[in-house]
């Protein structure tokens, strides 16, 4: 019969707390899961020892009685182990123990069901269930947690994205449907058997940021760049929206900063409720002056009255 070195199996320490046991079987059982590594009979054969060594060492009695004859003993490198040399030749009283991962019982090893057998089966997975001798064990769906992003028009229209994601060794590609109106921060639920994998995904919407466009509640804030002269005489100009082109009337002498607001031409949420759109007015200088230009630009400073310093 083969030793089962449950310490070596887990990684753990002989003296290892209870609490040490439990995180480092968690992360194993969680990487080694049969749900996130589909036809690979390594992981499933990796998932299955490190169940049992948990079954072990996580249970208090179990741990003292496997202790007794203990870990790290030279056993011909785990092969040709007899217990009945250490006087528990019946001690699982003929009974043995199964376990499964939702697909169907899985036996535990001879060497288990040899110290075990007479005992009550409680295994604890990563997702905490338990599970009685003989009966089925399904493990609780995990919640997988990850982000998108989209640009504020794509959240005030609604878009489609795909988003890529491993299971196991296999990289999957998901359509992903953003409802028109959600707003950032808010999170998208997909069902796991869409995506082919037992838990859902909650997908963390986050807006990409804009140096000219950004939403503060529901209303939204547009830069828009005016020449010095448009700035001084007033301009009419062409706005784009997300609901087409409006025309807006620039006031004469506005300032840099300045902010004029257009009701209900902001962002709509998923309810319905509308906000506001501000246009922002930024003046900018013209990158190349004509030597006309400048002739302006040098009688304008002759003839003006006005110091704002």
């Amino acid at each position: 019969m083969e030793y089962k070195d449950y310490y070596k199996i887990l990684g753990v320490d002989k003296n290892a707390s209870n609490d040490e046991i439990k995180k480092v079987y968690r992360k194993l059982a969680k990487k080694y899961h049969p749900d996130l590594n589909p036809n690979d009979k390594e992981a499933q054969e990796k998932f299955k020892d490190i169940n049992e060594a948990y079954e072990v060492l996580g249970d208090e009695d179990k741990r003292k009685k496997y202790d007794t004859f203990g870990s790290g003993y030279n056993f011909t490198n785990g092969q040709n182990f007899d217990p009945s040399q250490f006087g528990f030749e019946n001690f699982g009283n003929g009974y043995r123990y199964t376990y499964t991962t939702g697909g169907g019982g899985e036996g535990f090893s001879d060497f288990f069901n040899m110290f075990f057998g007479g005992d009550n089966f409680g295994i604890s997975d990563l997702f905490g269930g338990r599970t009685k001798r003989g009966t089925y064990y399904k493990p609780k769906p995990e919640r997988y947690e990850s982000e998108i992003s989209i640009t504020l028009e794509e959240g005030y229209k609604g878009t489609t994205k795909t988003i890529s994601f491993r299971v196991g060794n296999e990289t999957k590609s998901l359509s992903v449907k953003v409802p028109k109106g959600i707003l950032p921060g808010k999170k998208i639920k997909i069902k796991g058997e869409k995506a082919g994998i037992h838990g859902d995904i909650y997908l963390k919407v986050n807006f990409i940021k804009d140096s000219k466009l950004r939403l503060e509640g529901l209303d939204i804030y547009k830069r828009i760049d005016l020449l010095p002269w448009e700035a001084a005489l007033g301009a009419k100009i062409v706005v784009d929206t997300f609901t087409g082109k409006i025309k807006i009337a620039i006031p004469p002498s506005i300032e840099g900063g300045k902010k004029i607001r257009i009701p209900r031409k902001g962002y709509r949420d998923m309810k319905g409720n509308t906000g506001d759109l501000y246009i922002e007015v930024n003046i900018v200088n013209p990158p190349d002056l004509t030597e006309e230009q400048k002739k302006l630009y040098e009688r304008l400073r002759e003839i003006s009255q006005y110091n704002p310093r």
